[in-house]
C-alpha cells in the first residue's frame, strides 16, 4: 500500500534526496531501486517507479488525436527536467541539477507525498502555498462533497 500522508525531508547541498523511511521501505517492497525524477508542471517534482514512467512513455508515444498536443508538451518538460537515478542502500537518490534550480530546492527543506502514481515533492514555499489554499478552500469543499454524499 503506498504511504499516506506528507513527510518532511531534505535535498542536501550534493542534490541528493534522502527519502523518508516510509517511501524507501514502500519502494524497496515495490522491488524498485530505479526511478525517474522529473516534473511535469514545473511546479512540484515528481518521482517515478521505472515501471510507471514506461506506462506513460508508451502513453505519450500514442495519445490518440485529442491528446497528442498535450501529451508532447508534458513529454517535452518531463524529458527536460528528468533523469533516472537509483535509489542507495541508505534511501538517497539524486534529484536533476536543473529540476532543483527551477524549482527552487536545492539544498532545501522539501515534502513528499504519494499522489496518482508517483512521489510528489513539493519544495518549502509551494507546500505552505497550496496547504493555505486548501485551508482557505475547506468550509466550502467540506460542505459540498458532504451534500453529495461523497465525504462520511
Amino acid at each position: 500500500m503506498a504511504p499516506r500522508g506528507f513527510h518532511p525531508a531534505r535535498i542536501d547541498e550534493k542534490g541528493r534526496l534522502k527519502l523518508p523511511a516510509v517511501f524507501h521501505e514502500y519502494l524497496s517492497q515495490l522491488g524498485e531501486k530505479k526511478v525517474f525524477v522529473t516534473t511535469i508542471d514545473t511546479v512540484t517534482a515528481r518521482l517515478y517507479t521505472s515501471s510507471v514512467w514506461a506506462v506513460n512513455e508508451t502513453f505519450f508515444e500514442n495519445p490518440g488525436e485529442d491528446a497528442a498536443e498535450w501529451a508532447e508538451s508534458v513529454a517535452f518538460v518531463a524529458r527536460h527536467y528528468g533523469a533516472d537515478s537509483e535509489i542507495d542502500s541508505q534511501g538517497r537518490l539524486l534529484v536533476p541539477q536543473e529540476l532543483r534550480k527551477d524549482l527552487g530546492i536545492e539544498n532545501q527543506a522539501v515534502w513528499l507525498g504519494y499522489d496518482k502514481g508517483a512521489i510528489a515533492i513539493y519544495g518549502e514555499s509551494m507546500y505552505q502555498q497550496k496547504l493555505a489554499a486548501s485551508k482557505a478552500q475547506l468550509p466550502v469543499a467540506v460542505s459540498g462533497l458532504v451534500r453529495k454524499s461523497l465525504l462520511k
